[in-house]
């Protein structure tokens, strides 16, 4: 399984990826989960065994809905899939570090990148899985989770919009310095994923790169039920 998700993304058409990473700082991804695995990932939604800690948006003004930290081990497909997409995703992490002419700071591996989190007490994992009701929602945000963060993170869609639910549409906006803010409104099909900055992206200007700031969120859930599987790469505190 593990290996059949690592060539799944390995796939994936990356050279088209990374330019429209560099181009608008987010890229849509054809469905890369089976139907039968994302029914099976909100099937193991109930598994307490799986999760570290439990989180009510409501409770901590977050939104309204509710998300579970996955404990390590990670499951295999979840594993499989951090470990690809950050093999791929470095690549753009020191890339756009160069764009801003900053020394690459990325090691090649997951596992390497980890004992950087470690080093600064940061060894909680943070693969997440989100369930959102009729009228949940969830406010524009970052996961920034300690001093080490990688700059992307992906989310998978395990539901069908317009069929499983409606509204629930994932939000992201773009501060621009000395400007309004630009939104963006993001669907996929079902088993499909976004990848998206955690915290900004580098922009072209008129003699150099400058940083916009982006917080994501979810619109309101209008009918039905909604499922994301959230990919980040560095651990918390």
């Amino acid at each position: 399984m593990v290996h059949d998700i690592k060539s799944r993304v390995q796939s994936l058409d990356w050279e088209a990826i990374q330019q429209e990473l560099d181009e608008q700082g987010f890229a849509k991804l054809p469905p890369i989960l089976t139907k039968a695995e994302c029914e099976s990932f909100m099937e193991l939604y109930s598994d307490e065994q799986l999760y570290r800690t439990k989180i009510n948006m409501t409770r901590y003004r977050f939104g309204s809905g509710e998300y579970k930290y996955f404990s390590y081990p990670l499951p295999e497909l979840i594993q499989g899939l951090r470990e690809s997409f950050y093999a791929e995703l470095t690549k753009t992490a020191n890339r756009w570090l160069g764009y801003l002419k900053k020394p690459e700071q990325y090691p090649n591996t997951l596992e390497d990148f980890l004992k950087t989190c470690e080093e600064k007490e940061q060894t909680r994992p943070t693969p997440l899985i989100l369930k959102y009701e009729k009228g949940g929602f969830n406010c524009m945000h970052q996961d920034l989770y300690g001093d080490v963060f990688f700059p992307f993170q992906v989310v998978f869609i395990l539901n069908q919009h317009n069929q499983d639910y409606t509204g629930g549409e994932f939000l992201l906006v773009e501060q621009i310095p000395r400007a309004q803010s630009r939104g963006h409104v993001l669907t996929v099909d079902q088993g499909g994923a976004i990848i998206f900055p955690t915290n900004y992206r580098p922009a072209q200007g008129k003699k150099d790169y400058y940083k916009n700031t982006l917080r994501h969120g979810v619109s309101t859930i209008t009918s039905g039920e909604r499922y994301g599987l959230g990919i980040i790469f560095h651990d918390a505190k």
